[in-house]
């Protein structure tokens, strides 16, 4: 099939001229400190080099990068490292200058209201696994996160929880939907991806199905709440890596394979303000054990050329990228699924 001839369907035709508007959107990464309150079990972070740096914690020179960073095309900022919360005062400097963008935080700090980024925050378990999960940085068991950051944020709608699904802890997620939609906040969905050269024992090959299932679930049983589709589930639970069903566009992946998408643009900076010419969403991550839901934002909507093949393979981009936009872009709203499971 064409996109013309999938086009004359009205409901496709609907949903992709709503989130054609937002294909303005080119991003980079910006590990903005290195520092961080928690060691969490296979934090992509704290492997390889890049957090061997020494921060910079001038706004001016946050600002000065910024400015040149727009001026190179870039419209939207990811910002994470280890925890951004602990630097305000370059996540303002950040703010000021590109405001659209997303801050990966584990929540435990408040982050200030007029810095109006879409927050993601993380959860790895419920009141048992989170703490084993997440430990402080001297060794101990951490905190659970979830209550800290329901207080900390209460009523904030530039939040979303991120759940991170791992080899131990589908069944966790019960009591992490419950409380969530009990605060009147959103819940999205990640899975745990394995960097290289890590021991972790979270490991999710074994239990793919499982998650997927308690996905489709959770979509069910708190529609208003849960902020997925079907075809994010199946993607992101498949047998393979999203680099392995779709090619990948980082600049990493692209220097050994075909340059598509953001090869040319995406950088991921560290919190010294410098970059690899081999960047990528998430470092040291194992590309063949890729599944995390910040690859698949460009991974699977850079390749809308595979998705027109059949009308139902071109519904399940459509709720991706409907999906994708929900999650990152602050006061966009997901439409109704139309992606039927098979």
């Amino acid at each position: 099939m064409s996109l013309t001839t999938l086009l004359q369907i009205p409901e496709l035709k609907q949903r992709y001229t709503k989130v054609k508007k937002y294909f303005f959107l080119r991003e980079s990464a910006y590990d903005v400190t290195s520092v961080c309150q928690l060691r969490c079990d296979g934090c992509y972070y704290f492997e390889g080099d890049k957090y061997r740096v020494t921060d910079n914690r001038d706004p001016e020179a946050w600002r000065h990068l910024l400015q040149h960073e727009r001026d190179r095309g870039i419209t939207y900022v990811n910002l994470a490292g280890a925890e951004p919360s602990l630097v305000p005062q370059v996540l303002r400097a950040c703010h000021e200058t590109i405001p659209l963008g997303t801050v990966f935080t584990n929540g435990l700090r408040k982050i200030d209201p007029d810095i109006r980024y879409r927050l993601h925050l993380s959860v790895w378990g419920d009141g048992a696994g989170d703490p084993v999960y997440r430990r402080f940085a001297g060794g101990r068991p951490g905190p659970y996160c979830l209550p800290v950051q329901l207080q900390n944020y209460r009523n904030d709608d530039r939040v979303i929880f991120v759940f991170t699904f791992n080899g131990k802890n589908v069944d966790q997620v019960d009591e992490v939907l419950k409380r969530v939609e009990d605060a009147g906040h959103r819940i999205t969905f990640n899975v745990f991806s394995i960097p290289e050269r890590n021991q972790s024992t979270l490991g999710v090959n074994k239990t793919l199905t499982g998650i997927c299932d308690k996905m489709m679930e959770a979509m069910l049983r708190y529609p208003g709440t849960v902020v997925y589709s079907p075809y994010s589930a199946e993607v992101h639970t498949n047998a393979d890596s999203l680099r392995g069903q779709f090619g990948c566009p980082y600049p990493r992946a692209a220097s050994v394979g075909r340059a598509f998408g953001m090869s040319k643009t995406f950088r991921n900076y560290r919190a010294d303000l410098s970059y690899s010419a081999e960047s990528c969403c998430v470092p040291d991550t194992d590309c063949a054990d890729c599944r995390h839901y910040a690859s698949g934002s460009a991974i699977v909507t850079s390749r809308m050329d595979l998705h027109i093949k059949t009308e139902a393979a071109f519904r399940g981009w459509l709720d991706y990228v409907d999906t994708y936009l929900a999650i990152w872009v602050l006061g966009y709203e997901k439409g109704a699924n139309l992606y039927a499971v098979h």
